[in-house]
């Protein structure tokens, strides 16, 4: 074997449920879970001491728009916990947002230590939303997560895609927030299938009743408790509709207390810190892409190129077919994501192996940008335990735009570790064709897609992308009258004919 070959060799995570008014800080929550991944991978402080390389999944909190300065953490996390945990990387970044980050980061690390460019490398991530809102709330001091967190230091290099998800225009409509834009994803995949409304619910329940029964045996979950479908599906005053058609159980619980990191390393480095083969597991396969960056330019609301096509690079760099796969954890922020994954790369949603090893986003949590780490760090556990068997794990960020995939094994490769440029995939994504957008459309038009975004008290506002009398796409909101919100839960929109036009800066669409 290459002596740069590239192994996972550690992984940590750590899930607080303690008095929001002594939950440890950001920069903390990522130590814990740093120091856990040293103990697993058997090297202790002084091997985590040791890291040349550092990569930190970025803060929901830092995300664009967000709410960064009530909420006290480090402008540059990467420096802080270095300083921490007694290490002094040549190498750190801080990652732009996205629920693929970790697998990208983990790929990115790979391939640099496969070069020489990294011997021993730490990726971790947390979120800290749980007990950030409960003490926010509650008007609790921050005055203990400001004696750690260093708020004076410079701002630290950025790896990743720092463009916003979504247009002006698409968010002028409320095509800026992932509960409004995945049921628009889940309503054009099921008036595709022409499945009645009420199955479809039913499926996307029987779906992630699945995932809630494996989150109700992971310790690390947030929410350990197994769920029927009807309970998932069915809104009420604890289940309250979110975006038609999913209630709140349906969605990524997004304030929680987790982290989670993983250490990679050459084999060589892993052969001298003493890390037994063992614990070896390999990052056979890769890819990274994203679809067309803006949904309303994409070429339908019910697939993701993305998806198929890094699936497909990542199988081609391993050598090794689905039929390989033992374990497998395909990102579940909503039901839509997980159906829309498993079609692009051929898997049954009642695949006996089973979609998870978590148990998902709304179940096992770590959302916003980290999820994807716990999922590696359980994929390590499982193959470590079965040696020789394969896993596969993909990750998506903003809106089933940025796509990573990775499929791993305690199996030694039989080749050099060489992950494709991701242009290369990209430029083929990019050159797909796709639908022209008109910003103010006027007329007839019909709807290709659409949702009910409610509040608390109810529904509020109705969101369409519809294509205008010349097949342009646009996108609009509809007449907010209980009459109107209420139809277009009741009965299927997609297909439905009316008319567009304009009030101020928004689009109107007014069904027929």
């Amino acid at each position: 074997m290459d002596e740069r070959t590239p192994v996972l060799i550690g992984a940590g995570q750590f899930t607080y449920r303690g008095d929001p008014a002594s939950s440890p800080s950001p920069t903390t929550l990522l130590k814990i879970a740093a120091e856990r991944a040293a103990d697993d991978a058997g090297i202790g402080a002084a091997g985590l001491g040791a890291i040349d390389t550092l990569a930190v999944v970025g803060f929901t909190i830092d995300a664009p728009g967000s709410r960064r300065g009530m909420i006290p953490h480090s402008t540059n996390p990467p420096v802080l916990l270095s300083k921490m945990v007694g290490a002094s990387p040549r190498w750190s970044v801080y990652s732009e947002m996205g629920g693929n980050t970790p697998q990208y980061l983990i790929n990115m690390l790979a391939e640099r230590i496969a070069r020489g460019e990294a011997e021993l490398a730490l990726t971790v991530g947390c979120e800290f939303l749980g007990s950030a809102m409960k003490r926010m709330g509650k008007g609790l001091s921050f005055d203990d997560w400001k004696a750690v967190e260093d708020e004076t230091l410079e701002a630290p290099k950025r790896v990743g895609d720092a463009r916003p998800g979504t247009t002006p225009y698409e968010a002028r409509h409320g095509l800026n927030r992932p509960i409004n834009i995945y049921p628009m994803f889940e309503n054009a995949l099921r008036a595709r299938d022409k499945r009645p409304l009420a199955d479809h619910q039913a499926r996307m329940g029987k779906l992630f009743s699945a995932f809630s029964q494996v989150a109700a045996k992971n310790p690390d979950a947030w929410f350990p408790i197994a769920r029927t479908p009807e309970e998932l599906v069915t809104a009420s005053e604890k289940n309250r509709m979110i975006g038609f058609p999913y209630p709140k159980l349906l969605n990524a619980i997004m304030e929680v207390d987790q982290s989670a990191g993983v250490i990679l390393c050459s084999a060589r480095k892993a052969r001298e810190l003493g890390v037994p083969e063992s614990k070896w597991v390999y990052l056979h396969g890769c890819a990274d892409a994203a679809d067309l960056w803006h949904p309303v330019d994409r070429q339908n609301f019910h697939s993701s190129p993305a998806m198929r096509l890094t699936g497909k690079k990542a199988f081609e760099m391993a050598g090794v077919g689905l039929e390989k796969i033992d374990f497998i954890d395909l990102y579940s922020c909503f039901p839509v994501a997980v159906e829309i994954g498993a079609e692009e790369l051929g898997l049954s949603l009642d695949d006996p192996r089973g979609l998870t090893v978590t148990g998902g986003l709304p179940y096992m949590g770590g959302p916003g940008n980290n999820y994807v780490m716990h999922s590696v760090a359980v994929m390590c556990r499982k193959l470590t335990e079965k040696p020789g068997a394969y896993g596969l794990i993909t990750g998506n960020g903003w809106y089933l735009t940025k796509q990573s995939t990775g499929i791993y094994s305690t199996t030694p490769p039989d080749r050099p570790f060489e992950r494709e440029d991701p242009a290369v995939l990209q430029r083929e994504i990019d050159a797909l064709p796709h639908p022209e957008v008109v910003e103010a459309p006027q007329g007839t038009g019909v709807i290709e897609t659409y949702t009910v975004v409610h509040k608390r008290e109810g529904p509020f506002m109705g969101i369409v992308v519809g294509r205008d009398a010349d097949g342009r796409r646009f996108v609009a909101n509809t007449p907010d009258d209980p009459a109107t919100l209420a139809a277009m839960e009741a009965t299927e929109q997609v297909g439905r004919p009316g008319t567009v036009t304009q009030s101020g800066e928004l689009n109107i669409f007014t069904p027929a």
